[in-house]
């Protein structure tokens, strides 16, 4: 058992994590064309994440000329090259399929702010000192 434990651990991505449900995110992912290898920019809203360790996989949604378009992405795969947070979502749910039946506005997620750590005043008098020298 432990065998399988780490080769699953040596196929993880931990650098994709950094996402969730409600996120707006591009997902950056490799599509083959024959001979010719090319990325493709995939933009939508996170509905759904499933499983767990290698083979967890994420839903993601968009509009695309009217119509509704959903993609699984398994989330270590290898022709997964980033997924890149454009929108932090504020949800309350864990799957959000209710949305297939949104339309317009009423398929909009709230903007989860995240606030900024406070600066020190040292560090705003040194940022005030190096203006006034360039």
């Amino acid at each position: 058992m432990n065998e399988i434990k780490a080769i699953e651990a040596a196929q993880m991505k931990p650098e994709l994590d950094k996402f969730k449900v409600g996120d707006t995110v591009k997902v950056h992912f490799k599509i083959v064309e024959g001979k010719n290898e090319r990325v493709q920019i995939y933009e939508g809203l996170v509905i759904a994440m499933k499983n767990s360790r290698v083979g967890k996989s994420f839903t993601v949604r968009k509009i695309s000329y009217g119509v509704g378009v959903e993609r699984v992405f398994p989330l270590h795969s290898p022709r997964i090259i980033r997924v890149e947070v454009v929108r932090p979502g504020k949800v309350r749910r864990a799957k959000l399929y209710y949305i297939r039946e949104k339309i317009g506005k009423g398929a909009k997620i709230k903007e989860l702010i995240i606030k900024k750590k406070p600066v020190s005043k040292t560090a705003q008098v040194q940022a005030a000192e190096m203006k006034q020298e360039g």
